[in-house]
C-alpha cells in the first residue's frame, strides 16, 4: 500500500491534534515549499531523510516501444532523490 497525501494529513491530524482543514494546510504548505525550491532549481535536503535535486537530462536517442521507430528526446530536467545514510540504515535494518 502506498501513502498517500490523505494518510498524511490524517496522520498529522492524529499525532499534532489539529483539525483536518490545519492539517490540510500544514502538508500543502511544506509541498508548497518543497516544489517551489525544486522549480527554481535549489535542492532540498531533509537531514536523516534524504536529498532532492533537479538534474538536467540532454537531448538523446530514444525509440517508441510500440512501433520500435527511432527518435530524439528533448533535453529535460528531472527530479532525483538521493537517500541518507540513516534512512538506508534503516530501511536495511541496521539500526546504529
Amino acid at each position: 500500500m502506498a501513502l498517500t497525501k490523505a494518510n498524511i494529513v490524517d496522520s498529522v491530524s492524529h499525532r499534532l491534534g489539529l483539525s483536518k482543514s490545519e492539517s490540510v494546510q500544514l502538508v500543502e504548505s511544506l509541498l508548497g515549499l518543497i516544489k517551489k525550491a525544486l522549480e527554481n532549481g535549489e535542492d532540498v535536503l531533509i537531514s536523516g531523510f534524504g536529498k532532492f535535486c533537479v538534474k538536467h537530462k540532454s537531448q538523446r536517442r530514444g525509440r517508441n516501444p510500440q512501433t520500435g521507430e527511432g527518435m530524439m528526446l528533448a533535453p529535460r530536467k528531472v527530479v532525483v532523490f538521493g537517500c541518507s545514510g540513516v534512512l538506508r540504515d534503516k530501511i536495511n535494518g541496521k539500526e546504529i
